[in-house]
């Protein structure tokens, strides 16, 4: 027997109405024009302060950061490739930052949890290449790291500025590519089993989940790009981190150890930081039925992390700390 085949199942509806559960009738599907973000919380008394609170948040993010980018390309002294990559690192926490939290602001302002189907896809692009972006930029500061402890002599000549450069280049075009595989299977999707998204931003998984769509091709580049964006940075951070203990244990002096150790801890204080809150929102949204609960758990990701980043390196760091303190005596 024939069986005919559709080079183009997702333009189908029928096709969409089978991947969907039995247990939903074709009607109450919907194609739509604009989704529902439900937030952190539906209490009108809790409004006032959540607004308080992300809004002073946000600004103390975006402003840390960018001092730390304006005190790197202010001093001459803080021009080196691991400087050079934090100011990288600090301008995607405030594209990442920025993504999510503005919106979420004028939606507790206004009371307005519509988000439409294109400035849907749009944040969670933007939101995916941040986040990729993040991930990839502290692999390779954890290789630049590697290379001034384990190769001090010759780090110069390694990390020089083409290969800064490349390296750079080469994280974002991954995280646009990560993020264009989202896309490309999200712009197929049109037919959704429900238009509420138990979230305070447009998340991928939510999205898929809501999808009525064949579930292999999903899983299939959700394990494509927690590949890309999460297994190989932190496959990476872990080598580099396995040599520089290594080289860090055969260091004769205690000094000598604490002076090596020091020149990475801020970075290390970032890793754990940044993937430690990530597996405890994934450990949190596994454990717990509630999605409300995950979107709860995914603030201290999205708004807490890049908020602390600019602390931890000024605080930790005393060139940066110098840099910051010359810098406000020029604007004074």
């Amino acid at each position: 027997m024939h069986v005919p085949i559709d080079l183009f199942p997702f333009s189908n509806p029928l096709f969409l109405f089978k991947r969907c559960p039995s247990y939903i009738e074709p009607q109450n599907l919907t194609r739509v024009s604009e989704f529902i973000l439900t937030g952190l919380s539906g209490d009108l008394e809790l409004q006032p302060l959540l607004f308080g609170l992300f809004l002073s948040t946000y600004l103390v993010s975006v402003l840390g950061n960018l001092l730390i980018i304006l005190a790197v390309s202010s001093d001459p002294h803080l021009h080196t490739p691991m400087y050079f990559f934090l100011s990288n690192l600090s301008l995607a926490d405030i594209g990442f930052t920025s993504t999510t939290i503005p919106k979420m602001i004028v939606d507790i302002q206004t009371q307005s949890r519509g988000i439409s189907y294109v400035g849907c896809l749009t944040q969670m692009s933007f939101f995916m290449l941040f986040g990729c972006l993040d991930s990839l930029l502290l692999a390779v500061m954890a290789y630049d790291r590697f290379v001034a402890i384990c190769h001090p002599l010759c780090y110069l000549v390694i990390m020089n500025p083409r290969l800064c450069g490349l390296l750079v280049l080469a994280s974002l075009f991954i995280s646009v590519l990560v993020s264009q595989m989202h896309n490309s299977i999200v712009l197929q999707l049109t037919y959704f089993k429900d238009v509420e998204i138990s979230h305070f931003f447009c998340d991928p998984s939510q999205l898929l989940n809501l999808a009525c769509s064949d579930t292999f091709s999903n899983n299939v580049v959700m394990y494509s790009v927690g590949a890309i964006s999460g297994f190989l940075p932190i496959s990476g951070i872990f080598f580099s981190y396995y040599k520089i203990v290594s080289s860090i244990l055969r260091v004769p002096s205690t000094g000598g150890k604490y002076k090596a150790f020091s020149t990475c801890s801020s970075h290390l204080s970032v890793v754990c930081l940044f993937y430690g809150t990530g597996l405890g929102v994934y450990l949190s949204s596994a454990v717990s039925t509630s999605p409300r609960n995950g979107a709860v758990a995914s603030v201290v990701y999205t708004v807490v992390t890049p908020m602390l980043n600019p602390f931890i390196y000024s605080l930790r760091n005393r060139e940066i700390h110098r840099a910051m303190q010359r810098l406000f005596r020029k604007i004074i």
